[in-house]
């Protein structure tokens, strides 16, 4: 299916109201795109993507809660009358804690949002895009997911799970003509990262990056971008690394 052009193809990115998750669905709009602009509790930034953006349809979702996930499609779907063509699964949270001090609260709460959510996202998209032939997954993971983590231990299991979901979807329905991939940053100035740069060990992880600097938004939005597109059609089940050099795989 690749007469189709962008204006075609519904985006759904969750997480977009702020930092890598905005400038995502930004990149989309840009591009042409209709894009649903998912939120959970802060609604701000998704809104102001729609007063920028004719294409931009604020969403709330709780990736959390399955039931919250049909009904936020549900809603893009009628709005722009057609299924989701390209997930990106951005959402999610972070909790900075020392491994003995979690509880199981803190695990089961931080593996229903970063991992159950693009699961039950996954899962309520694929009919369509098999319908359809074609379909882009894109999963936001993180380095942490990759070399372990020190004080976000079940963050980083929940990344780990998600890259190994992003592959497992790849052996499934790459052949039905749906990608499914993960992007990988490092360090990324956002509201998300904000505590883990302010700690010591945040400022040492960014003096030892290769690159001499954090990456930016507009980076991580580039390479989401390309996966979604027609030239991306043969990369399938991959982790692409957006670090500076921080990790080699």
């Amino acid at each position: 299916m690749t007469n189709k052009t962008p204006s075609d193809r519904i985006v759904f990115v969750t997480g977009a109201s702020r930092g890598i998750g905005k400038a995502i669905a930004r990149r989309f709009l840009r591009d042409g795109y209709p894009v649903a602009a998912c939120y959970c509790s802060h609604p701000e930034g998704a809104h102001e993507l729609a007063a920028e953006f004719p294409a931009a349809l604020p969403v709330q979702v709780d990736t959390g809660d399955r039931q919250s996930i049909r009904r936020a499609l549900y809603n893009c779907t009628g709005h722009f009358g057609g299924p989701v063509a390209i997930l990106v699964n951005n959402g999610a949270i972070a909790q900075e804690k020392p491994f003995l001090d979690l509880m199981d609260e803190d695990w089961d709460r931080m593996l229903g949002i970063n991992l159950r959510g693009p699961f039950a996202l996954a899962q309520e998209v694929l009919p369509d895009m098999l319908d359809a032939g074609w379909g882009r997954i894109i999963n936001l993971v993180s380095i942490g997911g990759q070399w372990g983590g020190m004080n976000q231990v079940h963050y980083a299991v929940a990344k780990a799970g998600l890259i190994n979901l992003t592959r497992s979807l790849a052996k499934l329905y790459s052949r039905k003509g749906i990608t499914s991939n993960a992007v990988s940053p490092g360090l990324v100035a956002t509201d998300m990262t904000a505590a883990e740069l302010a700690s010591e060990a945040g400022r040492d992880k960014v003096d030892s990056i290769p690159s001499g600097r954090l990456g930016t938004t507009g980076e991580i939005a580039a390479a989401v971008s390309w996966l979604a597109s027609d030239e991306a059609a043969y990369v399938t089940g991959q982790t692409l690394n957006l670090n500076g050099g921080m990790y080699f795989d």
